[in-house]
């Protein structure tokens, strides 16, 4: 007779402590089996077979099963859709229910549904909780009810509605004894599903409190090794927990508290404006914009040979690394949609393929910032320059030297635009689409 458990689902949460699904999952009374599922709609999406999040996600999971072999358990993981796998579970236990975190992309409410939907056909409760944000959906509102769209006056209710009721953490070590008992099993090699390993080293889950301490004035440096954290991967992948990231920044520093607040107005504006994470422009007038769309100005611009240091930069550390500073990130998403007037939609799709700590909220809604076409954006007629930015946060030129050490040779390429007529170009442009709308 198949065994009854209850199953413990981890996405986006690949840690042990201070998990709500995992919490609630361990109390139910059940033994609990603890489950990752490397999604091959996700996986078979990706060209590169070196990409880091799929190594990132990988050595999580063997970190994790180390824990789970030392109480006697051992983590599933399968390969496959999640449709596929929950069938395979079907057979093989008698589940109660089913754990979960919440997961507030287009892809995975979709997912969800399927799932919630057969294994309720089959007798099983789909039970999922919050645990990536702070405050979720429709949690901050404005007094109307309805979600806001301005950063500011959303951090002002934010921070006037945080407690420790929501930065409690839930204390799942307590209950590690009630995790399925049986044998190790074997993780699916990266090799087995199309991936080879990586050398990149990952960055640190220890948060440096000096980093934090000195982010105000450091974090526009790109040049500064400990400038910034570091734990957009961490957070993305749940490999550490934000209700413990909070409690150790809100009194250090503020500025650092915004960027964590940044990612959840963009999780917001996510769920209540879903037609953004599916290529919409979150102002439909700048759905008129007629991009030039110059393919070579394109692949210049991804191989860090635009003519322009910083973003030249910035595009090689990317490509290299799996990071990019957040003060390059924005010159280079305004210098292809502004100076180039290639659709954001390019570029957010280049980052996506890139980023270690791509995350589709905080992607699209930084790339609709650059572009001016997403809630709380930059003006249209703001344009970065390169040069301006270069003076002001790498005037040394540490960080360009760097990721550009043939700077100062001849085979250097000449910028593919002039900056003064490409500001003047894009304001045209801009201004004749938003007119006619």
């Amino acid at each position: 007779m198949a065994p009854l458990v209850n199953i413990i689902w981890f996405r986006r949460d690949l840690r042990l402590t201070d998990n709500a699904a995992l919490y609630h999952a361990l109390k139910s009374g059940n033994p609990v089996v603890p489950i990752f599922i490397f999604d091959t709609r996700i996986l078979e999406q990706l060209e590169d077979k070196q990409d880091r999040r799929v190594a990132f996600i990988h050595a999580a999971l063997s970190e994790m099963q180390s824990a789970l072999i030392q109480l006697g358990s051992s983590m599933e993981v399968y390969y496959g859709t999640p449709g596929e796998v929950f069938e395979k579970l079907h057979k093989k236990y008698a589940i109660a229910a089913v754990f979960t975190n919440h997961d507030y992309e287009p892809y995975a409410f979709e997912r969800d549904q399927l799932v919630a939907n057969y294994l309720e056909s089959s007798g099983i409760e789909f039970k999922t909780f919050k645990d990536q944000v702070i405050f979720e959906k429709k949690e901050v509102t404005k007094d109307d009810g309805t979600a806001y769209t301005i950063f500011t006056p959303y951090s002002k209710k934010w921070k006037a509605k945080l407690s420790e009721f929501y930065l409690k953490s839930y204390p799942t070590e307590a209950y590690f004894t009630h995790f399925f008992k049986q044998a190790p099993l074997q993780i699916p090699t990266l090799a087995s599903m199309g991936f080879v390993e990586n050398e990149i080293a990952f960055p640190a889950k220890k948060l440096k409190i000096d980093t934090v301490k000195e982010y105000t004035t450091h974090r526009n440096f790109p040049s500064l090794e400990n400038g910034t954290s570091k734990m957009g991967v961490h957070l993305r992948f749940g490999t550490i927990s934000i209700r413990a990231l909070v409690n150790e920044v809100m009194k250090l520093n503020e500025t650092y508290l915004n960027e964590l607040i940044w990612r959840e107005f963009y999780q917001m504006i996510l769920w209540n404006f879903p037609q953004v994470g599916k290529g919409k422009s979150f102002k439909p007038a700048y759905e008129l914009i007629p991009w030039r769309n110059n393919e070579k100005e394109f692949k210049a611009w991804c191989e860090g040979r635009t003519g322009y240091p910083i973003v030249d930069a910035g595009m090689r550390e990317l490509n290299a690394t799996g990071f990019m500073h957040n003060r390059v990130r924005m010159i280079v998403a305004s210098f292809l949609c502004k100076h180039l007037l290639i659709d954001w939609r390019w570029g957010e799709a280049y980052f996506a393929s890139k980023l270690m700590d791509f995350d589709l909220a905080s992607n699209n809604g930084g790339w609709q910032w650059a572009s001016s076409s997403g809630c709380d954006a930059a003006p249209y007629f703001r344009v970065f320059n390169p040069t301006l930015q270069t003076e002001k946060f790498d005037k040394e030129l540490k960080y360009i030297k760097k990721w550009v050490p043939e700077l100062e040779e001849l085979n250097y390429p000449h910028p593919i635009v002039v900056h003064e007529i490409a500001r003047k170009r894009v304001l045209e442009v801009y201004a004749k689409a938003l007119k006619e709308h």
